[in-house]
């Protein structure tokens, strides 16, 4: 089988530092080592590429544009992928098509199976914040979207955990080690 026949193309956009100005050196650059399926523009001080790659999965789409962006070596790191981990039950209600008052009986468990995911944050606020992998899983889990839509939250969400933890590792390693160190000895 052709793995060309699988390849899609994926919208994504990745935030970018160590870029301040998008000369055309720059952009040269990052068009040379691959990013010539992308839009740069400067979004607030940092450097905004919105991608339409083609590959066989979201994952290896994004995967290989941090890498093309890094192989421009022009001093540019992604900070993360721009896809919002929190969501707002209007968010929530906007990512899914449908109204708000039905998230809300979903999260009361008026409607559907009930055990919706509690808030992940702001619990005594009120607006309250959920993880959209956890809302994701619910939502996949009782055919409301698709599982790929599922997939796809977790594999962002993953990429900008490691892309934090290269950031951290880099700011202050020894912090890292001791409070890897500290977890691991917690579990055993």
């Amino acid at each position: 089988m052709n793995n060309q026949n699988c390849q899609r193309e994926y919208d994504f956009a990745l935030v970018i530092t160590g870029v301040q100005e998008l000369t055309p050196e720059a952009q040269d650059a990052l068009f040379s080592a691959g990013c010539d399926d992308a839009t740069f523009s400067i979004q607030y001080g940092r450097l905004y590429a919105e991608f339409s790659r083609t590959a066989d999965s979201l994952k290896n789409a994004i995967l290989t544009a941090i890498r093309d962006v890094r192989k421009a070596d022009i001093g540019a790191e992604v900070e993360s992928i721009d896809e919002c981990n929190l969501v707002t039950q209007a968010e929530i209600a906007r990512r899914i098509n449908r109204s708000r008052q039905l998230v809300s009986q979903y999260i009361s468990g008026e409607r559907g199976p009930g055990n919706f995911p509690p808030p992940a944050c702001h619990f005594a606020e009120d607006a309250p914040m959920w993880a959209w992998c956890a809302v994701s899983f619910w939502l996949a889990k009782n055919d409301i979207i698709r599982q790929e839509e599922n997939r796809n939250a977790e594999i962002i969400e993953l990429i900008n955990l490691a892309l934090e933890m290269e950031r951290q590792e880099e700011k202050d390693p020894e912090l890292v080690r001791e409070i890897t160190k500290a977890l691991e000895a917690s579990s055993a």
